[in-house]
């Protein structure tokens, strides 16, 4: 399941996108969340990410300051996220710090154990583009985008 929508609003402003994808993973809890906490690895996995630099992190060693490099819109961004593991390892956040073609990206990963080995995992996105794009360019990019949890699928169930 996916959704992009914009939410609705009275005042004339550009609003910020909105994902979500939902997905079943045939893995254990454990390394789903393996997975996605091991940011230096997406690059391998996730096709859009081409470069991972971690700036800072925290006193678990968990990355907490993270510059990416990734493909978007036909050409090459750059955006550094801070992390937020309040609710670690059930959800793993993510705030904007600064972005080129961004004004802001929020997020999260959340993974639902299911006691067994399967997790249901739901990405939620927000980001905010610097610059309007039409219609069928956000649809592109929400595919593209929501493909990382696919992505996540396939490297668990490796």
């Amino acid at each position: 399941m996916s959704t992009l929508s914009t939410p609705r609003s009275t005042r004339m402003a550009i609003m910020a996108e909105t994902a979500t994808e939902i997905i079943t993973i045939d893995a254990p809890h454990e390394r789903v969340w393996q997975i996605a906490l091991d940011l230096e690895s997406y690059p391998v996995w996730a096709h859009d990410i081409k470069d991972v630099n971690i700036r800072a992190t925290d006193d678990l060693g968990r990355p907490l300051e993270v510059e990416f490099r990734a493909s978007a819109l036909g050409r090459s961004t750059h955006y550094t996220l801070k992390y937020d593991y309040t609710n670690a390892p059930f959800a793993m956040g993510w705030t904007m710090l600064t972005g080129d073609i961004q004004r802001s990206i929020d997020g999260v990963w959340r993974f639902d154990p299911d006691g067994g080995d399967r997790t249901t995992v739901r990405y939620d996105l927000q980001i905010d583009l610097a610059i309007p794009l039409p219609g069928f360019v956000k649809r592109r990019a929400e595919v593209r985008i929501l493909n990382t949890v696919r992505e996540l699928k396939v490297r668990a169930e490796a």
